[in-house]
């Protein structure tokens, strides 16, 4: 498969992608992870493959393992459901209201009153 140019600003957005989870992976230790990180490093994964398998039917069977994975750690981090406790429900971390979505190429920011 070949791809095309770059849409305006991709090039630079995946190349400052690529520089912080470096600096990421440069600063973090195993026992440095909190719960929090890891969501949303697990996050910052999913939201890319997605945002890669959308160039073809074959991206997306590729990197469906990379989803996939990251459910897998997710479920092997999560505590232990308690007894009486089904697992169902579980709280969120503070501060977090849920899985992270891009806006989408024709996001153009928010207008404000000047």
């Amino acid at each position: 498969m070949e791809l095309g140019e770059a849409g305006p600003g991709v090039e630079v957005r995946a190349a400052a992608v690529a520089d912080a989870a470096c600096e990421l992976a440069d600063t973090a230790t195993p026992t440095a992870w909190s719960t929090s990180a890891v969501e949303d490093a697990l996050d910052a994964i999913d939201v890319l493959a997605a945002a890669l398998a959308a160039i073809g039917p074959e991206a997306e069977r590729i990197l469906a393992q990379v989803q996939a994975a990251s459910a897998a750690l997710r479920r092997h981090l999560a505590p232990a459901p308690t007894s009486g406790d089904s697992g169902m429900g579980a709280a969120e971390a503070p501060g977090r209201s849920g899985r992270r979505r891009g806006l989408g190429p024709v996001w153009k920011g928010l207008r404000t009153a000047t």
